[in-house]
């Protein structure tokens, strides 16, 4: 028997690796001799770093940049030297993890960081740039990013604008001459699963504002902000970022990372997957087990659970997922099209208990399915 284990991470208990583990453990048990590969994934959120770093073979660097409130911090990125290639999460610099609640407020929340991290991996040889651009704390349209890496915004007067989101309705012109200057010969890809338009009642601003500590006026003028944005980067780049779908992503990071990086907005786990050379690995495999701390009506939305079934649906093998909590309705779970499907925390009514001894649920949650298999 050939399994391949290939989950996300459970939140607040288990990583990927962890969760590897402890099926491996439970297969085991039922199947001493199985083949068992562990290929741990990841949809471009929050945590994708601890994933890449393997499959990159890269060294963790953590350079001292700016956070969203241009506070001093050591935000670790990788960087593979033989492939030349750097991955750098937007939520280390420039993060909602980073602030407190009452620090919430994208109206003054900067991406500076994530471009001074971005100009670091340039400056040590970075041909290719992947970027994860979940769990930001901003809504300043990148162009904090863009001007770490020199691009300039300005006022209708031609002073330097400070790059955070409630400065978005001044922007009057957009100067490149002080671009890092091999900034056009790197390769860039965004992780990005969104598909929200920069402005307007789906854009970034009233879709993800709320959650970063936008009041209701706040919006609108972040809003107005964004619109702003567009109509320059139109006049001046000749694009129109308002029909890119993944625009809004990340408080408009999309719009600026095809802007000012000429960036590919891409599925997330289609990145890791290619990263993991997981469709190779999964040939012949009997199973797919899979797993998230969660599998409800977004997992169908382009999360982990749903590029593990896009590949194993190609070559017609079973998926089972092992999830902490599983909230689909009977459509939903035909929709999806697992085999397999429990919770491994079903019974346990304290989410404390859950989270603590989640990695042996899991344990015994797959050493119940090999041996359903083996009867």
């Amino acid at each position: 028997m050939k399994f391949v284990i290939a989950p996300d991470k459970f939140k607040s208990s288990l990583s990927g690796h962890q969760f590897c583990e402890a099926v491996e453990k439970g297969i085991k048990k039922v199947f001493p001799t199985a083949e068992v590969i562990k290929k741990p994934l990841a949809d471009g959120g929050d945590g994708t770093i601890e994933v890449v770093k393997d499959y990159l073979n890269a060294a963790e660097i953590a350079p001292q940049v700016n956070d969203p409130l241009f506070r001093p911090i050591n935000a670790p990125y990788l960087f593979s030297e033989s492939l030349k290639t750097a991955y750098i999460e937007m939520s280390e610099a420039s993060g909602h993890k980073l602030l407190r609640k009452s620090e919430l407020n994208c109206m003054h929340t900067t991406s500076f960081g994530t471009g001074e991290l971005i100009k670091g991996a340039i400056l040590k040889g970075a041909k290719e740039i992947i970027l994860g651009i979940g769990g930001s704390a901003t809504n300043d349209a990148g162009i904090g990013m863009a001007q770490a890496l020199g691009y300039q915004f300005l006022d209708k007067n031609g002073k330097q604008l400070k790059p955070i989101g409630s400065n978005l309705t001044k922007v009057a012109t957009i100067e490149k001459r002080q671009v890092v200057e091999s900034l056009n010969k790197v390769n860039f890809k965004v992780a990005c699963d969104v598909t929200n338009p920069l402005y307007g009642p789906n854009g970034a601003a009233y879709v993800y504002g709320p959650q970063k500590g936008a009041s209701l006026a706040d919006i609108k003028i972040l809003d107005k902000g964004l619109e702003n944005f567009a109509k320059i980067v139109k006049q001046q780049y000749y694009l129109d970022v308002q029909k890119l779908k993944g625009a809004g992503a990340a408080g408009g990071m999309g719009a600026a990372a095809v802007t000012f990086l000429n960036a590919d907005l891409v599925s997330g786990i289609d990145l890791i997957k290619e990263l993991a050379n997981f469709d190779d690995c999964i040939t012949d495999a009997d199973w797919i087990v899979t797993g998230e701390g969660k599998l409800d009506g977004q997992t169908i939305a382009g999360k982990t659970i749903s590029g593990v079934l896009t590949s194993a649906g190609k070559k017609n093998i079973p998926v089972a997922a092992l999830c902490g909590m599983v909230s689909l309705t009977k459509e939903e779970k035909q929709q999806l099209g697992l085999s397999y499907i429990v919770s491994v925390s079903e019974g346990i009514s304290d989410l404390q208990l859950a989270l603590t001894s989640a990695s042996r649920n899991v344990e015994n949650a797959a050493y119940t399915f090999a041996n359903g298999l083996k009867s």
